[in-house]
């Protein structure tokens, strides 16, 4: 038998001890990167689980400020509210309400937070409407896309007031970033940061999400999400933000990784990208059941959102992560 040749370059050499593969890994989750989304109910008088979605919970006002001074012990990098009023009706009244829930929410986890993480509020309409859609409805029951900027500009206005530093714009309106932006200037909130949900998609894996906010929509919402099977679109996406002056842009979900890469290399802000309730549901899921490593499974999926690009990631896990960064210290 033929010895054969010994290989001349041998990167195994650089993963023979954890101390190597440590020195020389090329990405690293870091606890400020992290974002962790808030759902804070108008009704409850204590926190709701959510079966779909293990370990995260719709809170009080009073369990909110417990879980954002939670946060920012942890040292992640901020957190992302959303609002669920007690009624809602076709233009989403409550949504720029200056005591609608979601403000109330911003006030309590602004004091609560006091300056150690950045507050980000979700801006849209769906959580608000009685039809469960992003927008207002015209007289054929169609989203009415400029009608619905009107409705986020009030709204972007109500949420600085309420002293968000960041404003989450989710619904994918053209032009909103623009529209939002004019408006926040137009009311001395110039330093109020827009974080555009540039590449948000039609996605299946918002499933547990619409339990967490009580959602009535009937139908979807394929007329302004992406289609799934488009990439280009997104980039297209991309740019029309950055022109209209977003400040953050932002990959939804996190999984639509080659996308998320394009946009990492396209955008001169920071890129943001949310890991969805579908893709938390489906670890957790499988973790319960035997099938995977919960705690592996999560850092593998954190470390393929950061090294496609994500200056920030949201996550369901971001506390624990942040505990689990500790630890490795």
């Amino acid at each position: 038998m033929t010895t054969p040749p010994r290989p001349y370059v041998r990167p195994r050499r650089l993963r023979t001890t954890p101390a190597l593969r440590r020195l020389v890994s090329e990405h690293r989750l870091h606890a400020a990167d992290l974002v962790l989304p808030l759902f804070v109910k108008e009704s409850l008088t204590e926190p709701a689980p959510l079966e779909s979605m293990p370990g995260v919970v719709q809170h009080t006002l009073d369990s909110l400020a417990g879980a954002v001074k939670e946060a920012a012990d942890a040292g992640i990098g901020g957190v992302m509210l959303f609002g669920i009023p007690a009624v809602r009706d076709a233009v989403g009244s409550q949504a720029d309400a200056p005591d609608g829930i979601l403000q109330r929410g911003l006030r309590a986890a602004v004091e609560a937070a006091e300056g150690r993480l950045v507050v980000m509020s979700d801006l849209c309409l769906d959580e608000f409407t009685d039809h469960g859609h992003c927008g207002v409805l015209d007289p054929g029951g169609k989203v009415d896309n400029d009608a619905t900027l009107t409705r986020y500009q009030a709204m972007a206005v109500a949420q600085a007031e309420a002293g968000a530093d960041v404003l989450g714009l989710s619904g994918m309106m053209d032009g909103q970033v623009a529209a939002c932006r004019e408006a926040l200037d137009d009311a001395g909130y110039t330093d109020t940061a827009i974080l555009a949900y540039t590449a948000k998609y039609a996605s299946a894996f918002y499933g547990p999400f619409r339990e967490a906010v009580d959602s009535e929509l009937q139908g979807d919402r394929r007329t302004y999400q992406l289609d799934p099977a488009n990439g280009r679109e997104g980039i297209r996406e991309t740019d029309l933000d950055l022109l209209e002056g977003a400040d953050v842009v932002m990959v939804k979900p996190a999984g639509n990784l080659d996308v998320l890469a394009e946009v990492t290399q396209r955008s001169d802000v920071p890129v943001a990208a949310y890991q969805v309730s579908g893709e938390y549901a489906m670890i957790e899921a499988a973790a319960a059941n035997g099938w995977i490593n919960r705690r592996p499974a999560i850092e593998e999926s954190l470390t393929m959102i950061k090294r496609a690009g994500a200056d920030v990631v949201l996550t369901y896990w971001a506390v624990e992560v942040a505990g689990w960064l500790k630890e490795q210290k």
